[in-house]
């Protein structure tokens, strides 16, 4: 014998379909703004006024930055049209780009082609270089280098 479906059953499964919707919804809204800190600048106006000046001045700079990681070792070549560049780090910060749990601060001490830092060794997948540094002449340079660890 099958049942009648009543008004009260389509409210029922009505007010169960839209509380899963709302409490997933809630779940992943709170497990982002716990992990992402959001705030990349405390005055964005103030930093788009003189993004174009310092974006070319590093530019004209002419360095290729790239890392690489092997086992425990973490190497940061930076290099010009001539060779190898030393600037003074001010900054560097590695972690994934989607939280900040991650992240470490690698004590990178140039060996004479390169910058090297011991760090723990990385699970595979996208990681992220945040450098901050100061070329010989002065200009600051700010770069995000995108390191694949591979399995």
């Amino acid at each position: 014998m099958i049942k009648e479906l009543k008004g009260w059953h389509v409210l029922a499964m009505f007010c169960v379909g839209f509380g899963i919707i709302i409490s997933v919804n809630l779940t992943m809204a709170f497990q982002a703004l716990s992990t992402f800190p959001g705030l990349e600048t405390r005055n964005s106006y103030m930093v788009s006024q003189v993004f174009d000046e310092e974006r070319e001045a590093q530019e004209a700079l002419g360095w290729n930055v790239r890392l690489e990681t092997r086992g425990d070792m973490l190497a940061l070549y930076i290099d010009d049209d001539i060779g190898p560049v030393v600037p003074h780090i001010q900054a560097a910060t590695l972690g994934r780009a989607t939280h900040v749990s991650q992240d470490m601060v690698p004590d990178f001490r140039h060996d004479g082609t390169r910058f090297v830092a011991t760090i723990p060794e990385l699970a595979p997948g996208n990681w992220n270089l945040r450098l901050a540094a100061v070329a010989p002449d002065g200009t600051d340079f700010r770069q995000r280098i995108v390191l694949r660890v591979r399995p």
